[in-house]
């Protein structure tokens, strides 16, 4: 039951990790470096709804994730396309209103497609 379940953990993958970062934090998320054991380095972000968003390295062998899409409910979606635009995202979709409110799709440097809403 669909009550009984919540995502708690969103991981991508990116050959520049650093890179990555900033495009997210540009969106307004807050990370901290971290690494596990003998686990690579990689970002985290605890987001106030307990969702963990973590980026690690696309290592070689490693499937990459761009094909997941992510999106994230934004306090602005035009000001949020103009940081992301500033910091190496493209736009995919232009902010446009829609049934669900505002609205945009960015993808960032690696080509992962974000979904920004007014949240």
């Amino acid at each position: 039951m669909a009550d009984d379940v919540r995502l708690y953990l969103v991981v991508i993958r990116s050959p520049d990790i650093d890179r990555a970062v900033k495009f997210y934090e540009a969106i307004g998320l807050t990370f901290t470096k971290h690494a596990h054991g003998s686990g690579p380095e990689h970002y985290a972000c605890d987001m106030s709804n307990g969702v963990v968003f973590e980026i690690y390295p696309l290592r070689d062998g490693d499937t990459p994730t761009v094909s997941t899409r992510i999106g994230f409910a934004v306090a602005d979606v035009d000001s949020a396309v103009a940081s992301v635009t500033g910091a190496g995202g493209i736009i995919v979709s232009a902010p446009a209103d829609s049934p669900w409110g505002r609205r945009a799709v960015v993808a960032d440097a690696d080509g992962h497609r974000v979904e920004l809403i007014n949240g």
